[in-house]
């Protein structure tokens, strides 16, 4: 499946604007804090998430540990690197996200961080 293809949580650090972005771009996004789920466990979402079958996306390293050093299941983490206040920046990387165009099966990290202009991608499948 394509990363467009999959429903997503957007966790509290996620920036309102890009939820939007997300929307306008034809993603079913939750977010956390639109849910009154703000300031819940990394591992209650992370089970939510994975029981709705949704991808989450966050800025939080954490859900990455809970998934590759815990083996906790999930459908996929979009995790973008640096955390940026910028609602631009992070949507900057999500489309270069999309036009890598990669062919994903769960579960899945997917980092993408960013340097200057350059974004660089790194895929791990899980299980």
């Amino acid at each position: 499946m394509k990363l467009r293809q999959f429903p997503l949580l957007t966790d509290e650090n996620i920036d309102p604007d890009v939820v939007a972005g997300l929307r306008q771009l034809g993603f079913d996004v939750l977010d956390v804090m639109e849910n009154g789920r703000e300031g819940a466990d990394d591992i209650d979402l992370l089970r939510w998430a994975t029981s709705q079958g949704r991808v989450v996306v966050s800025h939080d390293a954490d859900f990455g540990t809970l998934a590759v050093l815990q083996n906790e299941p999930l459908v996929g983490l979009v995790f973008l690197r640096p955390g940026h206040i910028d609602s631009k920046f992070t949507m900057e990387m999500i489309e270069v996200l999309l036009q890598a165009d990669l062919e994903l099966t769960p579960p899945f990290v997917l980092v993408a961080r960013r340097s200057g202009d350059q974004v660089t991608i790194r895929l791990r499948a899980l299980g």
